[in-house]
């Protein structure tokens, strides 16, 4: 893997296309490839390509789209993380295949795409996310919507990262310092659910933290749609270091750290 943290620099949220289909060469790689993606905690996600003209199928929030793609999935342990982890493989690798991608986890016609995507006993249907190339310039309509969301905004490093506990932020210089500055940047800039970023980490030692800061309004009672956002940023963090030829490995046990109010302990890799 050639340096993660500039390929996903590279990519945004599109919500404008140019009306075209995707090459089938190129939705071929994909599906090949969605056919084979693997989290670390071995949870089942299945992927489903739909055309959006045969289902009748469309979102408010996008224009000019002609294939989606839904992630689907059931109750299991760690489910939300793997899930994040999985679709976020699938959308940077559409990424870098040249395609438009965009997280969406409620402002479309939810029975209709649970319908398309043959939901079984059991099955949700989180997140879906459309495919295809990026139309020359953004609608009105996106504008406005990234403005709302504050897309382009990020937090600062002090605000998501920490030393030891929650009580000691954690500098970029620190970060430079002992080697984990690109790591930890990779999951700055990972997209969230309204762009709220709600994870959080704690470095100690050679361990990082993964935890999960709570906003109102994202629980329904299947899923987290935050805790899918942890596993975006744990999939990021992951792929950089992977890509640094280092080998994170995952444990799940919660370390002897004071918590704030809404914060909850998620992961930890040993990095």
């Amino acid at each position: 893997m050639s340096n993660f943290l500039e390929l996903a620099k590279t990519r945004r949220s599109v919500r404008t296309f140019d009306g075209n289909m995707p090459s089938a060469q190129v939705l071929d790689e994909l599906k090949a490839f969605a056919d084979n993606i693997e989290n670390p905690y071995g949870a089942k996600i299945r992927f489903v390509f739909l055309n959006a003209e045969e289902n009748k199928l469309s979102s408010p929030v996008l224009s000019g789209e002609k294939v989606y793609v839904s992630a689907v999935t059931s109750k299991q342990e760690h489910v939300e993380e793997a899930y994040g982890y999985s679709f976020e493989k699938l959308l940077i690798k559409a990424h870098e295949l040249g395609l438009g991608t965009v997280w969406i986890g409620g402002t479309m016609p939810r029975e209709k795409f649970e319908a398309a995507s043959g939901l079984g006993e059991g099955e949700f249907m989180p997140c879906i996310s459309p495919l295809g190339s990026t139309a020359k310039r953004m609608s009105v309509k996106e504008t406005l919507m990234r403005k709302g969301v504050k897309a382009d905004f990020r937090h600062k490093f002090e605000e998501l990262f920490f030393v030891g506990d929650f009580e000691t932020p954690m500098s970029e210089e620190y970060a430079k310092e002992h080697g984990i500055y690109d790591a930890l940047e990779a999951v700055r800039i990972a997209p969230s659910a309204v762009n709220k970023q709600p994870w959080r980490v704690v470095i100690a030692g050679d361990k990082a933290h993964f935890y999960e800061k709570h906003d109102k309004g994202f629980t329904t009672p299947d899923y987290d749609l935050q805790k899918i956002d942890v596993g975006i940023a744990m999939y990021h963090l992951e792929s950089q270091l992977i890509s640094e030829g280092k080998s994170p490995e995952l444990i799940v046990q919660a370390p002897a750290i004071t918590t704030p109010d809404q914060m909850d302990y998620v992961a930890t890799y040993k990095i």
